[in-house]
């Protein structure tokens, strides 16, 4: 994942041989904490995204995901209401209701096909974890560690992917007891002073399936907050 908010905290590994778990084992639990029932791969919900960051107004996001008819939308109220459709590869680019938009205009709102694609894969990735680990080209060191974060103990599982899925390097923070995603951290490729850390607090349940309800970012290279996206009611 190549445009999301950017963090490093200190964090103590505790380097774990003969771990008791696989991470392939691990994910399956979490998969079972986060999505018991497995709706994810029929997920058909509406999730209103409120997003607050410093010295900006909150605003907020009512994002359609629609998983058996591949179709994705993303609807925003700012100065301009813009709403984005990507259904079955097909891009749309709404403007205040109107489908008439003058090349200017897409290009002022980032209105293309390119980018709709950004936010869609961007939703439904950050949204569909931990299941969406299982996606080919995702690529999951068997090892998993034991790291304390924040103070906090947790199982870690180490993602990597294929070059035309992200260059990026994911780790996934899981509680030990319960299997839940706590946190993930991502990293520009090796060095651990760049990319984010994301912490997930609360949970609200969307179409049978747990989702993080509030997600604060912080990058990883001075604990500097980025802000926080948080699940509401519509």
């Amino acid at each position: 994942m190549k445009t999301i908010f950017t963090l490093l905290l200190g964090i103590c590994t505790l380097a774990v041989t003969g771990q008791t778990l696989t991470a392939n084992e691990l994910l399956e639990k979490a998969i079972a904490y986060h999505d018991p029932n497995g709706k994810w791969e029929t997920f058909q919900g509406l999730l209103n995204i409120e997003l607050e960051m410093p010295d900006r107004p909150a605003r907020v996001s009512q994002v359609l995901i629609d998983l058996p008819n591949e179709f994705f939308s993303v609807t925003v109220q700012g100065e301009d209401k813009t709403r984005r459709v990507v259904d079955k590869g097909a891009c749309l680019f709404m403007l205040n209701g109107s489908k008439e938009v003058s090349e200017e205009d897409i290009k002022k709102h980032h209105g293309d096909c390119e980018r709709s694609t950004m936010f869609k894969n961007y939703y439904t990735y950050l949204y569909g974890l931990p299941m969406k680990l299982k996606d080919p080209g995702t690529h999951i060191d068997p090892v998993v560690q034991k790291k304390t974060f924040k103070g906090k103990e947790y199982l870690v599982i180490r993602a990597s992917y294929d070059q035309e899925v992200g260059s990026d390097i994911w780790q996934f923070y899981f509680n030990p007891e319960t299997y839940a995603m706590e946190v993930y951290q991502f990293f520009k490729g090796p060095d651990e002073t760049t990319g984010e850390y994301i912490l997930l607090t609360d949970e609200m349940e969307i179409g049978g399936i747990k989702m993080p309800k509030d997600r604060a970012w912080y990058y990883n290279k001075d604990n500097g907050y980025l802000g926080t996206d948080k699940l509401v009611k519509g």
